[in-house]
């Protein structure tokens, strides 16, 4: 297993009494190597927590999470520095993620080229466009090569020319025995996915 998340339970204070409402009620869920899973809901089902919880950035209130090897995760709201360029946020990422760094040169080349925005290598991120800004948060991620890639909303910015080429990068991936949990609002290309997964009523059924 590259994933395995085990009763996962959130709830918030919410109200003007406080009273919790839970979001999630006992989630489990398992990824392999290989496999490439689709999480749906409607807004507010807890997709995004589920995904916060997994990555570490959300204590649940109840359930274990454990993975192997290194995770790369992309937010749905891009977690970028406005006045570093793309070529400083590779450098910095490279260095958190413990890349060598031809290792890390190599790999952001790549990115640029598979992804098509090698152009505003020297640009600040807050002169990007809303899809290139979605490719730069993308391409973050992928940068380790991550054994589990965390997906959240990925392609909601992206043109269809770019949405194809992120279905070419996750199908290059899988092929090596990474694994990707997609988080997405609606899923169109359901034969792109082993299985999806619904979050209703704060739990997770298979579609």
């Amino acid at each position: 297993m590259v994933l395995t998340a085990r009763g996962l339970r959130k709830s918030y204070r919410r109200g003007l009494v406080r009273r919790r409402q839970p979001v999630l009620r006992g989630v489990d869920l398992d990824l392999l190597p290989g496999q490439v899973v689709g999480v749906i809901g409607e807004n507010g089902s807890g997709k995004s927590t589920l995904m916060k919880i997994l990555v570490g950035a959300l204590r649940g209130d109840a359930g274990t999470v454990t993975h192997r090897g290194r995770i790369g995760y992309c937010p749905q709201s891009p977690q970028v520095y406005p006045r570093l360029t793309c070529d400083e946020h590779f450098d910095l990422f490279g260095h958190a993620y413990g890349m060598a760094e031809d290792e890390a040169e190599q790999s952001r080349q790549s990115l640029y080229d598979e992804l098509g925005f090698g152009r505003y290598a020297r640009t600040r991120a807050e002169r990007l466009s809303g899809g290139t800004l979605a490719k730069l948060n993308l391409a973050l991620a992928l940068l380790p090569d991550p054994e589990l890639m965390l997906l959240d909303e990925p392609y909601a910015s992206f043109d269809w020319d770019t949405y194809q080429k992120f279905w070419e990068l996750v199908g290059e991936r899988r092929r090596a025995g990474r694994a990707a949990l997609v988080i997405s609002h609606f899923v169109v290309d359901e034969e792109r996915f082993d299985r999806i997964v619904a979050i209703t009523d704060g739990r997770a059924a298979p579609r």
